[in-house]
C-alpha cells in the first residue's frame, strides 16, 4: 500500500487544510489539546453549544459527515479522503465527541435498516448537529452478554410498550434519540427474541440518572423505561431480528472506537521530551514498543478503510483495534505517571504536569476496556470469527430465554 497522497488526494487535503485554517475555533485549541480522553472538557464555553456550533459549521460547508451519501447530509468522499479529513481536522475533531456515537454507530444502523423517508429526515439532523444520539444496549443483569437483555417490548396495536432498564448509556442526558434493543419474545432462544427500535429520549416514561465515575465525571447513565410507547414505524428490522440489526451497530462501533480512540502515544513522546528522558535506554525501549503498537493500529485501520472502499461492511476483525487501543491507552497512562513520579499524584489541571492529561487518561482507561465489548468478549470474537478457533461452550445458546436458569430461579 502506498501511503503518499495521489494528486487528487493532495488537492483534497489542501482544501480541507485551508477550510480548517479559516474556520476552526482557535480560542479553544489549548483546552482541546488537554481534553478528549473519554469526554469533551471545556471550561470557557458550554461544551454542547460549542460542539453543535462546530458540527453545524462543518455541515454547512459539506465536511460534517464526509463518508455519508449527499442525500443524507454527507459529502460522499472516498474512505481515504475521509482519513485525510480526520488528519487535517486534528484536535478540533474532539468537538464532535457528543456526536461520535450517532455518527459512528447509530447513523450507520439507521442508514442500513430505516425507511428511505426516515433516513432523509433523521440523518441530516444528526450530521448537522441538531440531534444527538445514544445507544441503549447494556443492562445490569446481562453484563457483557448483549443477548441476555430483559427490557421488554409488548405490541399493542400500532405501538410497542417498553418496560425495563439500561445502564452505562454514554451521553443519555444530552441525547435527543436513542437506538434501543428490547426483548419481544422470551419463548425463543435469546438471540432470536430481540427487536430494535429508535426512540425519542424525551418520551413520557423515560427517566435518566447519571452514574458518577471515579474521574468525577458522569458520562455514563442509567435509563429507566416505564410504559414508554414507541410507534411500530420506529422499529428497525422485523420483530425478532434485533440481533442482526445490533450486529450492524456493533461492527461499526468497534471500527469507530478502535480507529478513533486516543492511545496517548504522541502525547507521551511530548512528555518525555519535556522531561528530558528520551535518551534513557529504558524509556526509549518502552517508547519503541508503544510506537510499534500504535503503528499497527494505524495500518489495521487502513486495512478496514480499504475494505470499505471496496463496498464491504465492517467485520469482526475490527475487534482487534478496539482491544489493542484500550490496553495501550492504559499502559501509556501508567508509564507517563511513573515518569512523573510523585507529581503524578496531582490531578488538578492547573497544577499537574502537562495539565493532568495522563491522570485523566488513567482514570478513564478502565472503561475503555469494557465499553463497546469487554476485552474477554473481543478475544472470543477474534478467536472464533477471525482465527477460526473452536467456539466456547455456551450451554444456554439454544434454550428458550425464559427457561435459562437465573440466580433468582436457583434460589427458589
Amino acid at each position: 500500500m502506498n501511503f503518499d497522497d495521489t494528486p487528487e488526494e493532495a488537492a483534497f487535503r489542501a482544501r480541507a487544510r485551508a477550510w480548517i485554517a479559516e474556520n476552526a475555533p482557535r480560542a479553544l485549541e489549548a483546552e482541546l489539546k488537554l481534553s478528549g480522553f473519554g469526554h469533551l472538557h471545556l471550561h470557557s464555553v458550554d461544551r454542547i453549544a460549542a460542539a453543535k456550533a462546530w458540527q453545524r459549521k462543518k455541515f454547512d460547508a459539506g465536511w460534517a459527515a464526509p463518508r455519508w451519501p449527499k442525500e443524507y447530509g454527507g459529502a460522499g468522499v472516498s474512505p481515504m479522503e475521509y482519513v485525510i479529513w480526520q488528519e487535517e481536522e486534528g484536535v478540533y475533531s474532539k468537538l464532535s465527541g457528543p456526536f461520535s456515537i450517532g455518527m459512528g454507530m447509530c447513523g450507520p444502523t439507521v442508514m442500513a435498516w430505516a425507511s428511505e423517508e426516515q433516513k432523509r429526515h433523521l440523518l441530516p439532523r444528526l450530521a448537522s448537529g441538531e440531534d444527538i444520539w445514544c445507544q441503549l444496549f447494556s443492562e445490569p443483569v446481562a453484563g457483557s452478554d448483549l443477548a441476555g437483555i430483559r427490557t421488554k417490548a409488548e405490541k399493542r396495536g400500532d405501538e410497542w410498550v417498553i418496560n425495563g432498564q439500561k445502564i452505562w448509556t454514554s451521553g443519555a442526558r444530552d441525547a435527543d434519540w436513542g437506538l434501543l434493543i428490547t426483548r419481544t419474545d422470551p419463548t425463543v432462544a435469546k438471540h432470536r427474541g430481540l427487536t430494535m427500535f429508535f426512540l425519542d429520549m424525551k418520551s413520557p416514561g423515560v427517566e435518566i440518572r447519571p452514574i458518577w465515575q471515579m474521574n468525577e465525571e458522569s458520562v455514563f447513565n442509567e435509563v429507566y423505561f416505564t410504559d414508554v410507547r414507541i410507534p411500530d414505524a420506529q422499529r428497525l428490522g422485523a420483530p425478532g431480528q434485533g440481533w442482526t440489526v445490533a450486529l450492524t451497530t456493533l461492527m461499526n462501533e468497534r471500527m469507530s472506537i478502535g480507529g478513533s480512540m486516543p492511545t496517548g502515544v504522541p502525547e507521551l513522546f511530548e512528555l518525555c521530551r519535556e522531561l528530558g528522558v528520551l535518551d534513557d535506554p529504558a524509556v526509549a525501549s518502552r517508547l519503541a514498543q508503544f510506537a510499534m503498537r500504535a503503528s499497527g493500529l494505524r495500518y489495521s485501520a487502513f486495512r478496514s478503510i480499504s475494505a470499505l472502499s471496496r463496498g464491504e461492511q465492517p467485520g469482526p476483525e475490527n475487534s482487534i483495534g478496539k482491544l489493542v487501543a484500550g490496553t495501550l491507552m492504559q499502559e501509556v497512562a501508567q508509564f507517563a505517571l511513573d515518569l512523573e513520579g510523585e507529581a503524578g499524584l496531582i490531578e488538578e489541571p492547573g497544577l499537574a504536569v502537562d495539565g493532568g492529561r495522563f491522570q485523566a487518561m488513567l482514570l478513564r482507561s478502565p472503561a475503555t476496556r469494557i465499553e463497546g465489548g469487554s476485552d474477554e468478549v473481543l478475544r472470543n470474537i477474534i478467536a472464533e470469527r477471525v482465527l477460526g478457533l473452536p467456539a466456547d461452550i455456551r450451554v444456554d445458546k439454544d434454550l428458550p430465554f425464559n427457561q435459562i436458569p437465573t440466580a433468582a430461579s436457583a434460589g427458589r
